[in-house]
């Protein structure tokens, strides 16, 4: 285990939106630095951060001189350029691992590796051409979803299948990126797990949460989930598997689809999750210090929960909201974004449903 870093120290942040605003915040708290490597101009993180980059993932001079102001490398988005991170993990550690990150950036390599730890996930195969295609529905069925393998979030990237008649249409929103097909799984609801591990190898995870989704973008966490003794248990000891066989320091977002008969896992965040929001006012350590703390080399806190809370996210026209919001006593987190975009998160509200 290496030397934890000392107040004044440096982390490097790769994306500047708001989970890498609200991790500077977090460690700014903590006596820490952050520098921002963003390409987009005026990032929320910006206004928050020690230091600021703005430069393409290709700038390898860019890449060189931050690599060489920062102490430590975390992430607070997937799709980082391999090429980028070739370069950056010969100037500094790099929290989480590239492990981590190689295994969730594919979709079909996240589901292998979740199968390889004994764990259950959706029906689902590898789709190259319509041949592929065909023979995956002949096993998979109808509902099913065709998603690019690489990128896409908040339901981008996606195309229902409802019948074979669909297939052609959906194979071409592909626009010919290597695909998975995933069987829908029928689940009465959906949960994550917060998870966080130290570089000692301690694990601490947080109350499991549950989502509600709307057009593929989360709009709600409510914390305690609907679960009973023994799924909260196993929510748990799931992303303390998947933490432990990446070796993984920092925290992870782990997605599970509850079905009577188990919980099944549908995907892995490898960084700080839109479903952890709520531990920054229902927790004393929320996920964001969380992961400084595990990326600084530092003893994980306490996540106990000391509070119900509702997390909801304020989407585009939401933010006609706030003045309203402001009356009333949730706790406003706002991202310092300009423009009101439609399916933009623009910010996010914490609502106490009972104090411990």
């Amino acid at each position: 285990m290496t030397d934890p870093l000392q107040t004044g120290a440096t982390i490097g942040i790769l994306g500047g939106g708001q989970l890498g605003r609200m991790l500077s915040v977090a460690a700014a708290r903590l006596g820490l630095r952050t520098h921002i490597f963003e390409p987009g101009a005026a990032p929320p993180a910006a206004d928050v951060a020690h230091q600021l980059t703005t430069a393409s993932y290709d700038d390898a001079d860019a890449l060189t001189a931050f690599g060489k102001s920062v102490d430590v490398i975390t992430y607070e988005f997937e799709n980082i350029p391999t090429s980028a991170l070739d370069l950056l993990e010969t100037l500094a550690p790099i929290r989480p691992g590239r492990q981590a990150l190689a295994t969730s950036q594919d979709r079909l390599t996240e589901k292998d590796f979740l199968q390889s730890l004994g764990l259950q996930t959706a029906p689902y195969a590898d789709i190259t051409d319509m041949g592929s295609l065909t023979s995956a529905l002949d096993k998979i069925g109808t509902p099913a979803i065709l998603k690019t393998r690489r990128m896409g979030y908040d339901g981008k990237g996606q195309a229902r299948i409802n019948g074979r008649d669909a297939a052609a249409d959906a194979l071409a929103a592909m626009g010919g990126a290597p695909a998975i097909l995933e069987g829908f799984v029928p689940f009465s609801h959906e949960v994550s797990v917060i998870g966080a591990r130290g570089a000692d190898g301690a694990v601490a995870c947080y109350d499991p949460g549950e989502n509600v989704h709307a057009d593929g973008i989360l709009r709600t966490t409510t914390v305690p989930a609907k679960l009973n003794s023994g799924q909260r248990t196993d929510a748990v000891l799931i992303a303390a598997k998947i933490l432990n066989a990446l070796d993984y320091v920092g925290v992870m977002g782990v997605e599970l689809f509850v079905t009577p008969q188990a919980l099944i896992v549908n995907e892995i965040a490898p960084r700080v999750h839109n479903s952890g929001h709520w531990t920054q006012n229902g927790c004393t350590i929320c996920q964001f210090e969380q992961h400084i703390r595990a990326v600084a080399g530092w003893p994980l806190g306490d996540g106990s929960r000391h509070a119900d809370v509702v997390m909801e996210n304020l989407i585009g026209s939401d933010m006609d909201r706030v003045p309203q919001l402001a009356g009333t006593d949730a706790a406003i987190h706002l991202y310092g974004k300009t423009d009101v975009k439609p399916g933009r998160k623009m910010g996010h509200v914490n609502r106490i449903i009972k104090a411990g």
